[in-house]
């Protein structure tokens, strides 16, 4: 930690904050990181604020971007870039969410927290094997449970949700277009369910239960735009 005597700069602020975002290669708290600098977590926000011009200007374009969530903050690589970067680091595998990973992960990700059953009515078929390839990608997790028979978990998204799409936060999702069975066309927003009527009644729980069923399903097209894995790498 820097002492109030020898307190940096902006710049150097600046400076000392990419140094870290880019060694550590996954999110750091602004308070990590404002102990590193001898501030508080609240000026360390205000200065990764100040910084993300520099990475986010469409004027000048640059190769990694600066992700801002509510309590941390990271620098990944631009999706744009994803074959060059697999080019030059040779690797080979995609790496892509399939369409029913992506359909399924949209689900919850608009509906959040929601329980398996709830994903299955949405899609019409068996979501098991799907939810446990997301929570395996850490892409969602257990969160509490239903106050419902059989207490069935319920499960949202992950912080590694919103890195691996460039989001800063669930309300930056974009809106969806549904058709309903009348042929109407009905936008749904995040917080919004994907059935309509009245959603479920959730009542978190700690101590979820991570236990999880294997039966596969089907590919479907997907809801959430395509995102490779590697691109926040």
């Amino acid at each position: 930690m820097n002492s109030d005597e020898n307190a940096l700069s902006p710049a150097e602020r600046f400076a000392v904050i990419e140094a870290c975002l880019f060694a550590a290669g996954h999110p750091l708290t602004y308070a990590r990181l404002g102990e590193v600098l001898g501030v508080s977590a609240a000026e360390c926000a205000d200065t990764v604020e100040k910084m993300a011009p520099l990475y986010n200007n469409p004027e000048f374009p640059r190769g990694v971007m600066l992700i801002r969530f509510p309590e941390s903050c990271q620098l990944c690589t631009r999706e744009q870039y994803a074959e060059d970067i697999k080019l030059a680091l040779g690797i080979r595998r995609g790496g892509k969410l399939s369409a029913s990973l992506l359909e399924v992960l949209a689900v919850i990700a608009y509906n959040q927290p929601v329980t398996r059953t709830f994903v299955d009515t949405v899609r019409g078929v068996d979501s098991a094997y799907a939810v446990n390839a997301l929570i395996e990608k850490n892409l969602i997790e257990p969160c509490g449970r239903l106050d419902a028979p059989g207490r069935p978990t319920l499960y949202r998204t992950t912080t590694d949700f919103l890195r691996v799409f460039g989001l800063g936060a669930l309300d930056e999702l974009p809106a969806v277009k549904l058709k309903t069975d009348s042929g109407d066309s009905v936008e749904i927003v995040p917080g919004q369910s994907f059935l309509t009527g009245s959603a479920e009644e959730t009542a978190p729980e700690s101590n979820p239960d991570h236990t999880a069923e294997t039966d596969p399903a089907p590919d479907t097209e997907d809801a959430l735009p395509a995102a490779d894995e590697t691109e926040t790498v």
